[in-house]
């Protein structure tokens, strides 16, 4: 990945920078959709600008900090196209995009620190979707998307 867009609410923020200059320090470009500051704010209008910044094709995938990284995970998976995970330990990230196709990685600052947040990233970062038996698979959840009730 070249370009990540990045959000996070007032609880993510205590991790912000670190993460970013992270990203950075492995040579990818981050968009930064905020917040900006540790005033409270609510979590969707970020998961949501990171999600329609993946849609519009500013970045191949986003990266979502709250507290726990639930509540940014389900608000960015209400848009079409994205297969956000929330991963608090760096094997399930690995196999997320591995098996999965996941194209934004949440978090919770209340859940990890620096470091293992850092672990997590690396993890989801390095690995590739395998295609295969699983492409079938993210087939069937793109197909669930579009479906008309």
């Amino acid at each position: 990945m070249k370009k990540i867009v990045f959000g996070c609410d007032h609880v993510g923020f205590i991790l912000k920078e670190d993460i970013i200059a992270h990203l950075q320090n492995r040579g990818i470009e981050v968009i930064d959709k905020g917040t900006w500051g540790a005033e409270r704010t609510d979590y969707p209008h970020f998961a949501s600008a990171v999600a329609q910044g993946i849609i519009d094709g500013e970045a191949q995938a986003g990266l979502l900090i709250c507290g726990t990284g639930v509540g940014i995970s389900i608000t960015a998976n209400k848009f079409p196209g994205i297969r956000a995970v929330v991963c608090s330990e760096p094997y399930s990230a690995r196999l997320s995009r591995q098996h999965n196709d996941t194209n934004v990685l949440a978090f919770g600052s209340r859940v990890v620190g620096l470091e293992l947040a850092k672990m997590i990233v690396d993890a989801w970062l390095d690995a590739e979707f395998e295609g295969g038996r699983h492409q079938t698979r993210v087939e069937a959840i793109s197909a669930l998307e579009q479906r008309v009730d």
